[in-house]
């Protein structure tokens, strides 16, 4: 088993345990792959979701610039509804689910065509 393979494995885990989602692992796939290299920094493999630079980040970069979302509010409501998703607790919350859950909610699957 890869190291991608292995990370994908745990991302599905915490869909599963923590977000009580059943995760369509092919599109868990490729979410994982866009994330890049990005999965294997210790640092950057997560999303510090108590930061606001950070969630500006995902927005700016994720949901505006990967999915082509128009800016405005809703952008930050499915954010704090992925954090709430994940449980705002935890303090891991792996960037590949996290992106999983926003692709989601937005219906955006067809962008991992």
């Amino acid at each position: 088993m890869s190291k991608r393979e292995e990370l994908i494995a745990v991302y599905a885990d915490d869909l599963r345990k923590k977000c009580g989602v059943e995760p369509d692992m092919d599109l868990l796939e490729k979410v994982t792959i866009g994330c890049g290299p990005a999965i294997y920094d210790a640092d950057a493999q997560t999303v510090a979701s108590s930061q606001a630079h950070e969630l500006e980040t995902v927005r700016k970069n994720f949901l505006i610039g990967k999915l082509g979302l128009a800016d405005g509010p809703e952008l930050d409501a499915a954010i704090d509804k992925a954090i709430a998703t994940y449980g705002a607790s935890e303090r891991n919350k792996y960037r590949a689910v996290f992106y999983y859950l926003l692709t989601r909610h937005f219906g955006k699957e067809a962008v991992y065509g």
